[in-house]
């Protein structure tokens, strides 16, 4: 008789701190697991305390009731499949991220974390100590091994588990996003496939949590790297594959081959996810956003659309008499398109009574950005003020190249809770809105078709703080801006790289310059999701006061 290995696998999204609500989906999947007849439940990487935790893990008290809420779902789930499930397990005085398995009631391994991640947004190496490779562990017919996570991005973890017998390769994770993420890591797990000859399934948590994205997107491996199941990108899944063990060991029968989206794609859904996320788990169900007629509020406004549905979202144009009337007019096309409300605040007289008030302070100087500021501040100040009056989340919408050099204003445009754009660069904005346009899918809660009016897509963009005024006024072309951005932020290129590239000394010590300057703002900036390996606060730790300057 052939031996056979049903195993569910649980791409889920937990939620940080939750440790009821958590427990309660691992049952829930567990029960689903049971019915289908599974021999084990595999859940991601920390599931019980949601992922990550950053500096929540080294309360004690957090862990101690993590822990218990563990011991107290595992050792209720008997007459039925094994638990795989991730958390954290205090030994003494060291701490370590964990996956415990518990079969029949009763815990049957506890495989701790080897390689702790400490690059990029990670901190794991000052959180967890690192454990000892674990063995394999038996579950009906099959021995598993179980790397968690940064310890199958690595040969030694899955080499041992194979020399010490294990049979196939379970991955929990909690692998967040980047743009490529998908294919990287398929690169990685094909290599422990062919190093050990072994099947390998990549479980993967799903969901936002603050500025990450975890993007689910698990898959089954079989030997030679043959992908055999492949769970959906972005969204959550409780799936079974069927083992069976032949002659030259277990093979993962063909299951679900869902469909991995593209870059652009990929990207949008993110910051879909995200947004979605961080208002369902920070108790909000409604946002409002300042509307201008620009292409970076319209991107934000049909992201929230798709994110929580239109009938959700409030759009505010606040005008002043540099306001030109093509902008009121694509503010209310765009707001029409997408279903979203509009309202309008002017904010003339708010301004009158501020410079009045300030005039005897003020009086023989020249008007300058002071003024211009002024403007955006008081935005700002009614924006939040609705906020708090309709528990509507103030969403901000400065893309990444304006966050890079500081061209926003500091409690004005740059208020807000959560900033969905916050890392797509001005020229990805406005691929993203040709994109959108031209691309509906189910998970999009806003309406289809041509959303974003093109003449947003088309104009020149302006802050409209002063008459005629252009962005590139103030900045190098978007097409410019960008490329140098992209060499000192995302490829840390010197001042004579980017020279020797062809672009204008000047220019580039211009940029530098204001990204270097800018980054108290940025310390002070709404989160957003992270797209790329540069995204700003984790990705990239600056001091804010910062006297050096490259030399050409």
């Amino acid at each position: 008789m052939t031996d056979r290995f049903r195993l569910t696998i649980g791409q889920l999204n937990a939620t940080v701190g939750d440790l009821p609500g958590n427990a309660a989906r691992a049952r829930a999947a567990w029960d689903q697991a049971r019915a289908a007849g599974a021999d084990m439940l595999a859940l991601p990487e920390m599931f019980i305390t949601g992922y990550q935790t950053q500096d929540l893990v080294l309360k004690p008290a957090f862990t101690a009731q993590a822990e218990a809420a563990i011991l107290e779902l595992g050792t209720s789930l008997t007459d039925g499949p094994a638990l795989g499930i991730g958390g954290p397990w205090r030994d003494g005085e060291r701490l370590y991220n964990a996956w415990w398995v518990f079969r029949d009631g009763a815990l049957v391994a506890r495989v701790l974390k080897h390689h702790l991640p400490y690059k990029q947004l990670f901190d794991e190496l000052r959180l967890f100590d690192s454990g000892p490779i674990s063995g394999p562990y038996p579950v009906s017919p099959a021995r598993i091994g179980s790397p968690i996570c940064e310890d199958s991005w690595y040969p030694d973890v899955a080499e041992t588990l194979a020399e010490t017998g294990a049979e196939i390769l379970i991955v929990p994770n909690g692998s967040p996003y980047h743009r490529d993420k998908l294919d990287l890591r398929m690169g990685h797990m094909v290599g422990r496939v062919v190093e050990t000859g072994l099947p390998l399934v990549y479980v993967n948590m799903v969901g936002g949590q603050d500025d990450q994205l975890y993007d689910g997107a698990s898959f089954v491996l079989n030997p030679g790297g043959h992908k055999v199941v492949q769970l959906p990108a972005f969204e959550e899944a409780v799936v079974h594959v069927d083992f069976t063990r032949g002659p030259e060991g277990w093979q993962a029968e063909p299951g679900v081959l869902a469909p991995q989206p593209d870059a652009w794609e990929q990207d949008y859904a993110a910051m879909v996810l995200g947004l979605r996320d961080y208002l369902r788990k920070s108790g909000f169900r409604k946002v409002l956003l300042g509307m201008s007629g620009g292409i970076d509020s319209a991107l934000v406004a049909t992201i929230a659309t798709d994110a929580i549905g239109p009938e959700n979202v409030r759009c505010v144009m606040l005008p002043s008499e540099y306001t030109s009337q093509s902008s009121l007019d694509d503010a209310a096309d765009c707001a029409t398109r997408l279903g979203a409300r509009l309202d309008t605040v002017q904010i003339d007289g708010a301004r009158d009574a501020v410079e009045g008030a300030l005039a005897h302070l003020m009086e023989g100087t020249a008007p300058d950005i002071t003024e211009e500021n002024i403007q955006s501040r008081l935005r700002g100040v009614m924006l939040m003020a609705l906020s708090n009056k309709f528990a509507e989340m103030l969403l901000t919408t400065g893309n990444k190249s304006e966050v890079a050099v500081g061209y926003a204003t500091i409690y004005g445009d740059m208020a807000g809770g959560y900033n969905p754009i916050k890392d797509l660069y001005k020229t990805r904005v406005f691929e993203t809105c040709r994109w959108r346009n031209a691309n509906h899918r189910d998970w999009m809660l806003g309406r289809p078709g041509e959303v974003i009016p093109p003449r947003i897509i088309s104009k020149p963009p302006s802050a409209e703080l002063r008459p005629d005024q252009k962005d590139e006024d103030s900045l190098p072309p978007y097409e410019v801006l960008d490329a140098i951005l992209d060499g000192l932020v995302e490829r840390d290129l010197s001042l004579a790289d980017l020279v020797a590239q062809g672009f204008d000394a000047d220019t580039v010590r211009q940029v530098e310059k204001l990204l270097y300057a800018s980054e108290w703002k940025r310390y002070q900036a709404a989160p957003g999701p992270r797209l790329s390996t540069r995204a700003f606060w984790l990705d990239r730790r600056y001091p804010l006061v910062n006297r050096w300057r490259d030399r050409l």
